[in-house]
């Protein structure tokens, strides 16, 4: 009887994903998952296990992580001083140093490890390889609230342009591109770039079907301070008003930043979701209900049943 059941479940769980998986067959995913996500093997593994099955089922998968809780852990074991401003992180020459350790030396590798135990064909590539991401050192900038003058981010990079046809060759290989966030300007200066910025534009690039954020927020919340205020669906003007009433925790105002230049790049559909909770990136993609938040240009494009309670398509 037990065996029956759980014939009738398996068989179940496959129609229901039959429709998705014909939906984005071949289609470009860009996933971002954030740098806590690696800071174990098992928790690594959760995610490839998933991103192995996209790719499986023929979905073509690019992967951008992080490193910043591990850039800043070694930074302080180092005795370095860490300075974040509005989220993002102030990099001198030797947090530069940790960053490029971290991010290509120990991040990439794990990533490239795991995927090799699952049998996942996937290529390690930072923004220098092949001129990958063209970016250039960014001026000091003036920052609301910020009475010191203009913020000197040190050794970070703004991006020029990213050469798509770079990953395609690679995606059209059969392969999965697992991204650092690391470029380089036009004299060969290593710069940091933040990884949410480098998702959105790899994935405008790429004119993708769909970004993923992977993050340990269950999404974007009304109150940054309440995990019960999600909010299931949202445009970019509610992101603004969003900004505007600091409802943004620090860490999610670069996402919010991303997010619009991904949607604005051409990008269909962004989606927030926790990797807290467990395989949220197949249910994103072969569920109506979905978790976390998808963000769209405009509401008033989603139907009447993607704005019911409860769906996140």
């Amino acid at each position: 009887m037990q065996d029956n059941e759980n014939r009738d479940i398996v068989v179940a769980a496959l129609k229901h994903a039959a429709p998705y998986i014909r939906m984005f067959k071949h289609k470009t995913f860009v996933i971002k998952a954030g740098g806590e996500i690696f800071a174990t093997v098992e928790s690594t593994r959760a995610l490839i296990e998933q991103i192995a099955i996209l790719h499986q089922v023929g979905m073509r998968i690019v992967l951008v992580h992080g490193g910043g809780p591990q850039s800043t852990e070694l930074a302080n074991n180092l005795g370095l001083t860490t300075q974040f401003i509005e989220g993002r992180r102030v990099t001198d020459e030797q947090s530069l140093e940790v960053a490029a350790m971290v991010l290509n030396g120990q991040i990439n590798t794990r990533i490239l490890a795991v995927c090799r135990d699952l049998d996942l064909p996937a290529v390690g590539i930072s923004g220098v390889d092949a001129g990958l991401i063209k970016a250039h050192k960014r001026p000091p900038v003036t920052i609301k609230g910020h009475d010191t003058g203009p913020v000197d981010y040190g050794f970070v990079g703004d991006i020029d342009s990213v050469d798509a046809d770079v990953l395609r060759t690679q995606l059209e290989s059969g392969l999965v591109p697992v991204i650092s966030p690391l470029s380089a300007d036009e004299s060969g200066t290593l710069l940091n770039i933040n990884a949410d910025t480098v998702a959105a534009a790899v994935a405008a690039a790429l004119g993708t079907e769909k970004m993923v954020l992977i993050t340990g927020a269950p999404g974007i919340l009304t109150d940054r301070n309440d995990p019960d205020s999600l909010i299931s669906y949202i445009d970019l003007p509610g992101l603004q008003q969003l900004r505007e009433n600091g409802s943004l925790a620090e860490g999610m105002l670069p996402k919010a930043t991303a997010i619009e230049a991904a949607l604005n790049g051409g990008v269909g559909r962004v989606h927030v979701i926790s990797y807290k909770l467990s395989d949220s990136l197949l249910l994103e993609v072969f569920t109506n209900e979905g978790n976390g938040t998808l963000v769209v240009q405009n509401i008033n494009t989603l139907s009447a049943e993607e704005q019911a309670p409860g769906v996140n398509p």
